[in-house]
C-alpha cells in the first residue's frame, strides 16, 4: 500500500517537473559557451519558477520519507514500476502524450509482475 502511495507521488509530479521546466532552452541559448555560468543561470531560473520546484519539492521529500519508511526488498521494484504507469497516467491528463494499445498492453504486463512479486 505504501508503495502505491509513493508512486502516485513521484508519478504525478515527473509530468509537472518537466513541464516547469520547459522553457529552460531559452536561457541555455542565452550562454552557448557552457561551462558554470550557463549552469548557473538555468539552475537560478529553475529555482525561481514555483512551477519548478514545488513539484520538485513534493518528488524529492517523498523520496526522503520513502527512504525511511519502506522495507526495500519487494518495494524498490514494485514502487518503480508503479511510478511508471502513474507517470504515464499524469502526462495523458495533462495532454502531453497519447496512451496507446502498446503503453496499456506495457501497464497489464507491469500490474501482472507486481501480482506474482507480491504474491
Amino acid at each position: 500500500m505504501s508503495s502505491a502511495f509513493f508512486a502516485t507521488c513521484w508519478g504525478f509530479t515527473n509530468p509537472f517537473i518537466r513541464r516547469g521546466s520547459q522553457d529552460i532552452e531559452a536561457i541555455s541559448n542565452q550562454y552557448p559557451q557552457g561551462g558554470p555560468v550557463r549552469w548557473l543561470a538555468e539552475t537560478r531560473w529553475l529555482l525561481t519558477r514555483w512551477q519548478y520546484v514545488l513539484p520538485l519539492a513534493l518528488n524529492l521529500s517523498g523520496s526522503v520519507v520513502y527512504y525511511y519508511a519502506i522495507d526495500l526488498s519487494q518495494a524498490v521494484p514494485i514502487t518503480n514500476s508503479l511510478t511508471l504507469i502513474f507517470t504515464v497516467l499524469a502526462g495523458a491528463l495533462l495532454g502531453e502524450e497519447q496512451v496507446g494499445w502498446e503503453t496499456f498492453i506495457g501497464g497489464l504486463l507491469i500490474v501482472a509482475g507486481i501480482g506474482l512479486c507480491a504474491a
